[in-house]
């Protein structure tokens, strides 16, 4: 068994936009080290076609109902990433011991323990000739887990980074999702609400824009505070609420149709950072993924928790690339069947290794 394997993580988030690939080598324990990252967008034909599959899919017999299309979409998709595995592989001439493949969400309720990733491992193995390790939810799912989220066992590996005795590390992507460590150094986890789902719709309903750029729109609107009320309400009272996992379907824009766009942005904004305050554990907070950008959203969070909130690029880290270096670091640990979720994270009755592996070559 070798001392340390080199993983390249791919990973494509709620927002549909493209890939996030990076190269890590690391022991699968606790050793690591960044080695490549970078950002493959999709062509606004294959973005279009994620969006509009993923906004048909609602239940589970929808998986069915549009299979058809979910397998087109699963072709074209893993073709990308092979493509762009190929031109990383080729390029940057690490012996890459494997490929982590998280595919594309189309549907997760962790509750009904149903998670739908599209993205065919054996296929990408074939093309790309290296193992590949997919389907990352499965045995999580299996063992009684919500299936997400996964990253918490990263996040710990991080920890050593932040010289805290505990801390907070929040990923605003679609939704947003938190790993705690306290001072024995468990690891507790769960989704704490929306992240930039919300927002994001609703700007790309109203402009041709794809998300809301440091929050601006937002922060130049006005706040219905009787609708932003009424939707709190509804929210906080429903069943919903107490999900440890979200998938963006749990959560609707539709109440401030008929709003400005800017008046409607600063609303969900509002709504979003709420959510997010009354759910998090208020310690040595810092935050990653796309979320952390919107400079609005972040300054309304820090607000009503009354203290500040760390980029997690403080720590020397690339906060666009914490889930795809995570995925990397999952594939190792599946590899090596290490567990890569647990009771305290996603709810599994046992710590669970992690996905499915394949040598298709």
């Amino acid at each position: 068994m070798k001392e340390t394997y080199f993983g390249l993580g791919l990973m494509s988030g709620t927002s549909m936009d493209g890939v996030d690939a990076s190269i890590i080598s690391s022991n699968g324990k606790d050793q690591y080290e960044p080695i490549y990252d970078e950002f493959f967008e999709y062509d606004e034909d294959t973005r279009e076609n994620l969006y509009s599959c993923r906004d048909k899919i609602l239940t589970k017999e929808d998986i069915t109902k549009f299979k058809s299309e979910l397998v087109k979409l699963e072709k074209k998709i893993t073709l990308f990433h092979a493509k762009i595995s190929n031109k990383i592989i080729s390029e940057k001439k690490i012996k890459i011991d494997l490929i982590g493949f998280h595919g594309q969400t189309m549907f997760h309720d962790g509750d009904k323990r149903i998670s739908l990733q599209i993205g065919d491992g054996r296929l990408l193995s074939q093309i790309t000739k290296k193992k590949v390790i997919y389907d990352f939810r499965k045995n999580d799912l299996m063992n009684g887990g919500q299936g997400a989220p996964l990253t918490p066992i990263f996040h710990k590996l991080l920890f050593k980074l932040t010289k805290k005795n505990s801390a907070t590390f929040l990923n605003i992507g679609g939704i947003s999702n938190e790993t705690f460590i306290n001072n024995d150094g468990k690891i507790f986890a769960k989704d704490v609400g929306p992240g930039n789902c919300l927002i994001d719709k609703w700007i790309k309903k109203n402009t041709n824009k794809l998300f809301d750029l440091d929050g601006k729109i937002a922060e130049s609107g006005k706040i219905d505070h009787i609708i932003l009320e009424n939707a709190l309400d509804f929210f906080l009272n429903s069943k919903i609420s107490n999900k440890k996992s979200f998938d963006i379907l749990d959560f609707d824009y539709s109440f401030v149709r008929g709003l400005s766009l800017n008046d409607g942005a600063a609303t969900l904004a509002e709504f979003t950072a709420e959510i997010i305050s009354k759910n998090i554990s208020n310690n040595n907070i810092y935050v990653s993924g796309g979320g952390r950008k919107n400079k609005f959203l972040i300054k309304k969070i820090e607000k009503k928790i009354n203290k500040k909130i760390n980029m997690i690029d403080n720590l020397d880290l690339n906060g666009d690339f914490v889930e795809s270096q995570a995925f990397a670091f999952l594939g190792i640990r599946s590899l090596l069947n290490l567990p890569i979720s647990f009771p305290e994270t996603t709810g599994c009755k046992e710590p669970s290794s992690g996905g499915v592996s394949v040598s298709n070559f």
